[in-house]
């Protein structure tokens, strides 16, 4: 049994995963070794935590760090580095968003967790970025704004779920990419306006005031926008599997309506 235990160890050493869950099917595979070292260098090829993972962490981490540079009041909106440092970190999340998509499909390493992981990271993002908004720049992100967008992530979301339980999927469409790119130039442009209304890059001015405004309204367009296409293609989805399951009630109706006959005894 120590030897048990100590192989379990060992493969607990190269997994990462507890050794007395693995020690009793170790017991049982002792006799086919070329399994186990399959196991362990797939396992060590694909560990759990894989580097698209830590780039979505990395997007979590970055919420409260956002959220404190637009609120903290150790930072001046004298200078502008406030505005500054909070747009660089807003921007620098949001690329990580397709970054670790491209890294887990180009290196073959899409995982539950990242799957889990990913759409959580964008969600928080986003509705920390428009919940701070609120109360940085409320004459250009007023409540509503915030509640309405993020209003539509929880619709998205139960219509995913209500979805998958009922054995369908809901493609995500081009509205929804362009929605998120507008959501980003929005954030970067509100935080921006907050000190400057517009920049003279020499013979060019550019009008931050005017980008964000038409950002923000932009948003809100794409998002009911989105929040509709979403609803229909449900609807129509589910639709066509309550056709199914009516009709295969009916035909499980009517073979029994004719077995049923045969099996009362002749008179």
């Amino acid at each position: 049994m120590r030897d048990l235990q100590f192989a379990g160890n060992e493969y607990a050493l190269d997994t990462g995963f507890p050794s007395v869950a693995f020690a009793c099917l170790l017991r049982d595979n002792l006799h086919y070794p070329r399994v186990w070292v399959k196991l362990s260098r797939d396992s060590a090829r694909f560990p759990a935590v894989t580097l698209p993972n830590y780039i979505t962490f990395s997007r979590i981490v970055a919420v409260p760090l956002f959220m404190w540079l637009v609120l903290t009041p150790r930072l001046s909106s004298v200078t502008g580095e406030k505005e500054v440092f909070a747009a660089l970190v807003f921007i620098a999340a949001s690329i990580t968003d397709g970054l670790d998509g491209y890294l887990a499909r180009r290196r073959g390493q899409i995982t539950t967790l990242g799957m889990l992981l990913d759409p959580l990271a964008d969600k928080l993002l986003i509705t920390a970025a428009l919940v701070t908004l609120v109360q940085f720049s409320p004459t250009m992100v007023p409540a509503w704004i915030a509640v309405l967008v993020i209003g539509r992530e929880f619709l998205v979301s139960g219509l995913r779920s209500i979805a998958s339980s009922e054995g369908f999927t809901l493609e995500a469409s081009d509205l929804g990419k362009y929605k998120m790119f507008v959501q980003i130039v929005s954030v970067v442009a509100v935080i921006i306006d907050h000190r400057w209304h517009s920049w003279t890059l020499g013979p060019i001015t550019i009008p931050v005031h005017w980008i964000a405004l038409l950002a923000v309204w932009a948003m809100i367009l794409l998002s009911v926008w989105s929040a509709v296409d979403y609803f229909i293609a449900f609807w129509s989805k589910i639709d066509r599997q309550a056709v199914k399951r009516r009709r295969r009630a009916f035909v499980l109706s009517r073979r029994k309506g004719v077995v049923a006959p045969s099996r009362q005894p002749s008179s």
